[in-house]
């Protein structure tokens, strides 16, 4: 089997096996789909990532599909588009974000915390002190929306998820914002020792990434106002045209 059809396979079956709740974890219905579909070997970078199959999911989800098994012909809707150009592929991150945001309005957070509540609220809060810091910065605002998404993904191994997720659909110094941000914090706790200090503090973004540990610490604040999910993106989109 063609090796990209084969991956869009996996995936959407994969997909299928979290809607319908017969599997829990991303890991667990990744292979599981694999073994299914293919009695092949599959080496673990051929097979869908993560964000792959949560925005397979996200499309089940939306459609209101039916939880029965659907026939294997049917994997074959979820497809990439070949001719798509290159400004098509820079705007489908922005869809790519809200694949991974949506769903955190559901993942709640820890009350002593996180008294504000659910995961979303926090990082669109994150998000509102970011742009009223640094409104021009896109690399800066696209960190503080998105350092969170992996809570939703892998609770167990958050940080890796959140990484696993954006390396592919955010810029370098984003990524490096969201990679360095838990350092961040365990300097501010003394929980980690002066060699990473001298690091982020010599980094040509060290002042930013203090700022983006900032609004991320004061971004837990119950009824404060934010904008929707549709506004941040929309704003985003618009940052980006300029």
């Amino acid at each position: 089997m063609e090796a990209d059809k084969l991956r869009r396979k996996i995936c959407y079956a994969a997909a299928q096996l979290l809607n319908t709740r017969q599997e829990t974890r991303f890991v667990a219905a990744r292979w599981r789909a694999a073994r299914a579909i293919t009695s092949s070997y599959v080496d673990s970078e051929s097979l869908p990532t993560d964000l792959e199959i949560r925005m397979a999911l996200q499309q089940l989800v939306s459609t209101v599909l039916p939880a029965e098994p659907l026939p294997a012909e049917s994997y074959d809707q979820f497809s990439d588009d070949d001719s798509a150009d290159e400004s098509d592929l820079s705007e489908s991150r922005f869809d790519q974000y809200l694949a991974l945001l949506e769903p955190m309005d559901r993942v709640r957070l820890n009350r002593d915390t996180h008294p504000e509540g659910d995961l979303l609220y926090h990082s669109l809060q994150v998000f509102e002190l970011a742009k009223d810091a640094r409104p021009w910065d896109e690399d800066f605002l696209i960190a503080a929306l998105l350092h969170d998404v992996g809570k939703g993904i892998d609770p167990f191994d958050n940080h890796t998820a959140t990484l696993n997720a954006l390396h592919e659909i955010v810029s370098p110094r984003a990524f490096w914002f969201v990679e360095n941000l838990p350092t961040q914090h365990r300097l501010y706790d003394g929980t980690i020792g002066v060699r990473a200090r001298r690091r982020l503090t010599a980094h040509e973004d060290g002042e930013e990434l203090k700022l983006l540990a900032r609004c991320d610490s004061e971004g837990r604040v119950p009824g404060r106002p934010v904008s929707s999910l549709d506004e941040v993106i929309c704003f985003l989109r618009e940052l980006a045209w300029e």
